[in-house]
Parts: structure tokens; sequence; C-alpha cells
């Protein structure tokens, strides 16, 4: 029944109304019904979950159950529990003036029970937007339960001449002041198990107890808990009575196909429009950029229990898009085109994200990122030309003879970082075998994205050991294996 909610101003015009009070469980449970009956999409913009978390999530919800959300970082937990807030009705009535979003049907503070009794249908009421029934707060070790749950108040003792007996005299904590509202605990195995303890009554019995005072306050919140398997071991637990509370604990994982990930990077990727406008990024720079992602999430060097965020990829491809825009600007150009060699202003943002092993630390964490780098070329590599066996003969004949011959009669190949698009292409032009490879394996390929391929061609090549490539000042050189052997010989 769809209610002026800015005509009712009172207890008595509510009550005239029809308005049907409902908790917050059963009021997401109703709405979520109606979402799914409709065939809409009920957490919108979260991609990678629709067969695996969401179901689950909607599952729990229609259950009526407090939630964990248990996954590696990045995973979108906290994202999936503010989107719960578009399950709410758009509006609720509390009565005016309460601290604790009291509901004018069922009040639970003193101040509200003894504004009906005094006003009756007169008492005033206002209207909660859903957007500010989301409650959030990081469990950090300085967390108290004064700040969860509440505390005596001498200032206020004071100002209202009230006695310590009175309970008037209790300043409440966030969990009472999110009444009625989604309330969410990240990190939960974070919080003091002390702390943890003091969220049994609420969960269970509904009621509280501060400082000697025990209110029988039946709150009305839905619990959302996000943590990270890793905290189980490394800095905490939650601890065993409040996991027995939590009706459903949810596992959330990393994409699981680069189509997927590419959706989350564009979606979640902080860019201007003149930036995206300056330089156009070839379909397979962004399958590469979300493999290095995937490279690192099973690299020996990096530690798997601590994972690898999403925002790994996010803010790699705004360097990436930065990288290329600077040597634009610098060259006074009005648009570029992402090359391979751009990719290697992406290790501070992969340097930044990933928690290395004992090994990787040894390696030096710009090493590993260049080689997660590299790692991710040479898994793509297959997907455009034919592979090459670990273990050859050492005459057996390769579709690449000839591009390595090639290399192996000149002085080698340098491609410099800051050269324009015309003179880059030129220099990728001007090397045959490499042309006919591309006609060969990959003849539909787009044109305007075939530069990026012949770099990809290269350097897997490298990866292979079939070419070497070295690094210097102004940009990259490329020879044959042998001879630059004996060249340092």
């Amino acid at each position: 029944m769809k209610i002026e909610t800015k005509k009712l101003k009172t207890l008595g015009d509510l009550k005239k109304s029809g308005y049907i009070s409902r908790s917050i469980k059963d009021e997401l449970r109703h709405n979520l019904v109606a979402k799914i009956k409709n065939g809409e999409t009920t957490f919108e913009g979260v991609w990678g979950y629709e067969n695996s978390v969401i179901p689950e999530l909607e599952r729990a919800i229609l259950s009526r159950h407090n939630i964990n959300l248990l996954g590696l970082r990045g995973q979108a937990k906290t994202r999936l529990a503010r989107l719960m807030i578009n399950l709410l009705d758009e509006w609720i009535p509390i009565v005016e003036g309460s601290e604790i979003n009291d509901d004018p049907f069922k009040p639970l503070s003193r101040y509200a029970r003894e504004l009906i009794e005094e006003q009756g249908d007169a008492t005033p009421i206002s209207w909660l937007h859903r957007s500010d029934r989301f409650y959030e707060k990081l469990a950090t070790p300085d967390v108290t339960v004064a700040d969860l749950i509440g505390d005596v108040d001498p200032i206020k003792a004071a100002n209202l001449r009230l006695s310590y007996a009175d309970e008037r005299v209790i300043h409440f904590g966030m969990i009472p002041r999110a009444n009625r509202c989604i309330f969410v605990i990240n990190e939960l195995p974070d919080l003091q198990a002390r702390i943890q303890v003091s969220l049994f009554n609420i969960l269970e019995e509904g009621d509280i107890q501060i400082r000697g005072f025990k209110l029988r306050l039946p709150l009305d919140l839905q619990f959302v808990f996000t943590a990270n398997p890793e905290d189980y071991t490394n800095r905490g637990s939650i601890v065993t009575p409040l996991k027995d509370r939590i009706g459903s604990q949810i596992l959330t994982h990393y994409p699981e196909d680069i189509e997927t990930a590419r959706k989350i990077t564009d979606q979640e990727s902080a860019l201007e429009q003149d930036q995206q406008d300056m330089v156009y990024v070839p379909a397979l720079a962004k399958n590469l950029l979300e493999q290095i992602s995937f490279e690192a999430r099973k690299s020996p060097y990096v530690d798997a229990k601590s994972g690898v965020s999403a925002r790994t990829s996010i803010t790699a491809y705004e360097n990436l898009l930065s990288t290329a825009e600077r040597r634009a600007l610098r060259l006074g150009l009005d648009r570029t085109t992402v090359r391979l060699s751009d990719f290697m202003g992406l290790v501070p943002a992969i340097t930044g994200k990933i928690e290395l092993v004992y090994e990787g630390e040894q390696e030096g964490a710009d090493t590993v990122a260049t080689l997660l780098i590299e790692e991710a070329v040479k898994s793509i590599f297959p997907d455009f030309f034919p592979k090459i066996n670990k273990l050859e003969h050492k005459d057996a004949e390769s579709p690449y003879d000839e591009l390595i011959h090639w290399f192996f009669e000149g002085n080698g190949f340098e491609l410099l970082d800051d050269l324009d698009d015309k003179d880059y292409q030129k220099e990728l032009d001007s090397i045959p075998p490499l042309n006919q490879l591309l006609k060969e394996h990959q003849p539909h390929f787009p044109k305007k994205d075939s530069y990026f391929l012949k770099e990809i061609l290269l350097w897997g090549l490298v990866a292979h050991k079939k070419l070497s490539k070295y690094r210097f000042t102004q940009g990259y050189q490329f020879k044959d294996v042998y001879g630059s052997y004996i060249s340092r010989l």
C-alpha cells in the first residue's frame, strides 16, 4: 500500500493510514520476495557472484538470518552489505526525537514510551529514509563496549539533575542507535574476544547491560559481519558462541574468468573522461592486465592466504592509462594507444597490493611485479600463436625460426618509450617475419590492435627463452638469445 509519508505527522495520522509495522528482517524478506518475483536484479553492479554468493545471500535474507561474509580482501564483501539497503522500505516512521529510531507502534526507549503515554495520538512522528539506515563499524583494537553498546554519561546526569540510578543517564552506543537498521562490523575477528562477548545477548536475547543497568531492549537489527580467513589464524578469531548466533556464513571469492574481472575493473576505475578519450586501450591489453592478477594468485612468490585484491587490477588499469597519457602529453599528441611497454607503469600499483612470501621478498617486489607481467604474457600467448613446448628437439622446425633468424642476423631491435604512434608502428612494421607471422596466424585481427599483438609475440618469445629482452633508460632492446650471450662474452 502506497502511503504519502510527508502528510503523516502524528501517531494518530499513522494509525488512520493503515500503516503496518514490521521488523527489519521481515522488511528485507518481503522486498526481496517482490524483486525475485519481478525478475529484478537484487545486487546491482556485483559481478561474478550470480550463481554462487548472491543466491546464498538471498537465501539468508529469506531465512531472516544475521550474516557473516567470509573471504579474502577485495571480494566485494562490504559492497554487498551496503547494497542491502536497496531491499529496505524507502521510508519508515519513528517517534520524533528518539535516539534509537523508536517504532511508534512498538516503542523501546523510556523517552518514546513516556511521550506516547503523555500525548497519545498527538505524538509527533518523523520519517527515516533507507539511506540513513546503514551503520558500519571497522573492528579495531581500540573499540570498546561503550562504543558499541553505551555507557553512563555523567554530563547528562549533571545537566538533567538525575540520579545515577536513573536509566536516563545512559548514553546509547552505536548498536542501539542503529535500531531498525543494517549494522555492519567489518573484520570481525579483529574485535577483541571480550567485545565479541558483549554482542551475545543483542543477537539472541535482545537485552543489553550498561554499567549495572539491565535494559530489556529487543533491538530490531540486521547484522552483517565481514571476516578474512587469514584473520582466523594470524590476528584473532570469532568466538564460538558468537559464531553460533550468526545464522549464515557465506564464502566469497575472486572473479573466475577474465571477462568478469574486466567488468569489475571497467566499473570501478576512477578515470576522467578526457583521459579515456585520449588513450585507446586494445581489448587484448585489458585481458593481459586482468591476467596479471590471475598469475599473482597462483605465484609461488605471493602469499596466497593474503589474497590478491580486485583493487590490484583497478589501480593497475588507472596507472596503465596514466602511463600512456603522460607519453601523449609529453609528445603533444591528441590521442595515443596503449603499448605493452606501458605495462611497466603498473609496477607501483602491483607492488603495493601483493603480500610476498620469503622467496618473493628475496627477489624484490619490483622484480616479482615484472615477472607477473611476463607470466601473464606467457599465459595468453598460446591463444594467438602456436604453442611453444617446454622441451623441443634442437633440430625441430618451429613457426618462429624465420623471426629468430632475423634477430640472429641483425643487431637487435630497439623500441623506445617516447616514440610517437607513427614511429612506434613504423619500427614494428620494419620486421618482415613479424608481419608474416601475424598474417599467417591472426589474419583477421583488428588492424588498430595488431601492434599490441606484435609486442605480445616478441615478449612471448622472450618468456619462452627464444629471444632476449633488455631494459635500458629509454626503452627496450630485443636480441636473439645466443648472439646476446656471445656479445657479453
